[in-house]
């Protein structure tokens, strides 16, 4: 997928396994196996104040899986023509992300925990963190 082409269309909801036993659920996520690209970073936000919001950037060629593992938030989504919002909520839900797409997380609820499962190394020159930037590539 390259960032010109990708639209809001292309992010999708993923439900992830859930094992229940009366002892508490699981959700394992095996790399490749679950997802469509390779794990290569993870990293949680939590302790978000409220009416803070996170994101506000796209990526040039990195995938992620964004999951709610507690508490709740919203996602907005943009492609440079369509946005969509989606509510993050359930551990078992992720949703994933393509890259070109330019996303804006908020209302987190008290004791929210976002967890990010990302197919690249940190790299700043793969972040787009000007939306009028990020509106001209998408031309």
């Amino acid at each position: 997928m390259n960032l010109h082409s990708s639209s809001v269309y292309d992010c999708s909801i993923l439900r992830l396994d859930k094992i229940h036993n009366r002892a508490g659920n699981i959700t394992v996520v095996t790399g490749e196996e679950t997802l469509p690209f390779p794990i290569k970073r993870i990293y949680y936000l939590y302790d978000i104040p409220g009416g803070e919001e996170r994101g506000g950037h796209a990526h040039r060629g990195l995938h992620q899986l964004i999951v709610a593992v507690s508490g709740s938030f919203e996602v907005m989504l943009d492609d440079g023509k369509n946005k969509k919002i989606v509510r993050l909520n359930r551990p078992d839900f992720g949703l994933i992300v393509v890259p070109g797409i330019w996303r804006e997380l908020f209302e987190f609820s008290s004791g929210s925990v976002c967890l990010v499962l990302a197919s690249e190394v940190y790299t700043e020159a793969d972040y787009i963190r000007d939306h009028e930037e990020f509106k001209t590539l998408k031309g």
